[in-house]
This record gives structure tokens, sequence and C-alpha cells, in this order.
């Protein structure tokens, strides 16, 4: 009797996470070139709510060149996959030598998510530190808001 290989069904599943078996970890210059990457969602049969907490988020002002600090919240209700966290980290990373406004990283990051892993909702919250004496708190959503 010949030996069957044991198939191990959570290495098939996760197979196409390529940044999270990386050996060495390769920064992108930009959002547009990273590669935020999903998984398969096990129980995509419930509701459950997945955050992302990134508390030292920055990008450049489009006019000025000069940094803006911010914190980004991620959350969102998975449907077949769900996000990979060090590629969302990457893709995060990305803005940091990216010129944008507020609200448009706030929804670049919302349109990637949907783009990425079609969620049943999600939402994204950026709360972005004074310059000139003026916090600006942005919040897109997507597939309504979440029942709390």
């Amino acid at each position: 009797m010949k030996d069957k290989k044991k198939v191990n069904p959570a290495a098939s599943r996760l197979s196409g996470l390529s940044l999270l078996k990386a050996s060495a970890t390769r920064y992108p210059d930009s959002p547009e070139k990273a590669n935020l990457e999903t998984f398969k969602n096990v129980y995509h049969d419930r509701d459950y709510i997945i955050t992302f907490d990134c508390p030292e988020f920055t990008s450049l002002c489009p006019v000025t060149g000069q940094p803006d600090f911010g914190a980004i919240t991620i959350r969102y209700i998975p449907d077949k996959t769900c996000i990979e966290s060090k590629s969302l980290k990457l893709y995060l990373y990305a803005f940091r030598n990216h010129n944008t406004f507020h609200e448009e990283a706030v929804n670049t990051i919302l349109d990637e998510l949907v783009n990425k892993c079609s969620p049943r909702k999600a939402e994204v919250i950026g709360i972005f530190r004074p310059r000139g004496g003026i916090a600006i708190h942005v919040k897109a959503c997507y597939g309504g808001k979440f029942d709390e």
C-alpha cells in the first residue's frame, strides 16, 4: 500500500499569501504598488467584526509635502475572504511617501478593502493630528452602518 501524502487544509487555504511567508520584507513606495492579500474566511456563515487599528499612519500633504500624522481604524464584516494583516500593514505603510489629502486617503483605503475582499460591511476612520490648528476626522462606509 502506498503512503498517501497528508494535505494540510490550512496550507492550501493560505497558499496565496506571499507576503506573510516572505523571508525579507519589501516596503512599497506607494499604495498603488502595494499588494493587499486575502485568505479564505472559514466562518463566512456568520457575521463578525474585524477591527484593525493603525495609530501611526503617515502620509504627505499634496500641497506642501509636509508629513501628516494620524490614526486609521478599519472595521469590516467579512464575507468569503479576510484581509491578511501583514499585507495591510505594508499597504498602509505605503502612504508614508504618498501625497494625498486625508479624505482621499480614507476613501482610497476603503475602496481597496472593498475591491480585495468584498466585505458585507466596512468602515475606515481617519483621525488626523492638527495642522494649522485644525484636526480632521474622516469616516467612509460601505454596505451600511454597523449595529452597535
